[in-house]
C-alpha cells in the first residue's frame, strides 16, 4: 500500500497533478492524501484585537477550504469511481507551507509528494514555482512533479541526467527502479559535457554500480557533449520519446541547471514532461 500526498491550491495545475497521480497510480493500492495549506503570515504582533481578528480569518479560510476539498474529492469520486485499490482523505492546515508537508509525510509515512506546477509566467520566467522548488531542494522525501501540460501516457522510456557523483548510495534509486519494473520501461543515463574516457576512476566506479544495479532492466548510457546541461537535455528529449526525468536532488551539478534557471525560451521540457525527484531518505 502507498501512500501519496497531493498538495492543492485549487488551481488547474494541482488538478491536473491530481488526474495525473490517479492514471499513473491506477494499478497500485493508495492512500491518497489531499492537501490544503494556509500558509502563516510571517509576521508578529502582541495586538490583541488585531490577533483575533487574524483567527476569525484564518477559520473561515479553513471552513471555505474543507468545503473545496469535498468538492475536489466529489470530482474525483465521479471521474474515477470505478478503482477500489484507492482510498482518500482530506487534509486542511494552518501552518508554514514547508513545515506542513514536512509534519504530514512523518505522520502519514508519505512515500511519494505529487505536485503540479505551472511554466514560465511573469517577470521572473522561472521554470519551476517557489513551493515546488522548496518541496524538491528542502524536503527528503520522492517528489513527482507534474508540469502544466503534462498528460499521462504509458511510460516507455525515462532520462536520467547524472554525472556519476551518487556518493549517497544507489539505494535512492528504488522508487525509480518501480517505476522501471511496473511499466516495463528504458532508462536513458545521460552524462552531459564529458566522454567516458575522461571521468576519473570514482566517476567510472560509480558507473560500474550503476550499471550492475540496472543489470535487470532495458538501460543505455548516452554521453552528450553540449556543455549545458539544460540545453542537451532538451535536444535529447526532443529526439525521443522521453515519458519522464528522473534526478538525484543532491545531484547539484544538473539538478540547478535544469530546473533552477530562467532561460526558457527554447526548452519545453518544463511544461510537458513529469520529474521524478529523488532523496535520500
Amino acid at each position: 500500500m502507498k501512500t501519496i500526498l497531493l498538495p492543492t491550491d485549487f488551481s488547474d495545475n494541482s488538478w491536473n497533478a491530481i488526474v495525473y497521480a490517479l492514471n499513473f497510480y491506477k494499478d497500485s493500492e493508495c492512500n491518497f492524501y489531499l492537501l490544503h495549506v494556509n500558509e502563516l503570515n510571517n509576521d508578529v504582533t502582541d495586538d490583541y484585537l488585531y490577533s483575533s481578528s487574524q483567527n476569525l480569518v484564518a477559520d473561515n479560510t479553513i471552513e471555505q477550504a474543507k468545503t473545496q476539498l469535498k468538492l475536489v474529492l466529489k470530482k474525483i469520486l465521479e471521474e474515477f469511481s470505478n478503482n477500489t485499490k484507492h482510498q482518500f482523505y482530506t487534509l486542511t492546515d494552518t501552518n508554514f507551507f514547508l513545515e506542513s508537508i514536512r509534519q504530514h509525510i512523518e505522520e502519514k509515512k508519505v512515500d511519494v509528494i505529487v505536485m503540479g506546477t505551472k511554466g514560465a509566467s511573469g517577470l521572473d520566467k522561472f521554470i519551476i514555482g517557489a513551493n515546488t522548488g522548496d518541496v524538491i531542494t528542502k524536503v527528503k522525501c520522492t517528489t513527482l512533479v507534474v508540469p502544466e501540460n503534462a498528460k499521462f501516457n504509458r511510460i516507455d522510456e525515462v532520462a536520467f541526467p547524472t554525472d556519476f557523483s551518487l556518493s549517497s548510495g544507489l539505494q535512492l534509486l528504488q522508487p525509480l527502479s518501480e517505476i522501471l519494473d511496473k511499466n516495463r520501461a528504458s532508462l536513458r543515463v545521460l552524462n552531459i559535457g564529458r566522454k567516458p574516457s575522461t571521468l576519473n576512476p570514482q566517476e567510472q566506479k560509480n558507473k560500474e554500480l550503476l550499471e550492475d544495479y540496472l543489470y535487470n532492466n532495458r538501460y543505455s548510457l548516452h554521453f552528450l557533449t553540449n556543455k549545458k546541461a539544460k540545453d542537451a537535455l532538451q535536444c535529447f528529449v526532443k529526439s525521443r520519446s522521453i515519458d519522464m526525468i528522473a534526478m538525484v536532488a543532491k545531484n547539484l551539478n544538473y539538478f540547478q541547471q535544469i530546473l533552477f534557471h530562467n532561460k526558457v525560451e527554447e526548452i519545453s521540457y518544463h511544461t510537458d514532461i513529469p520529474f521524478l525527484v529523488l532523496h535520500e531518505s
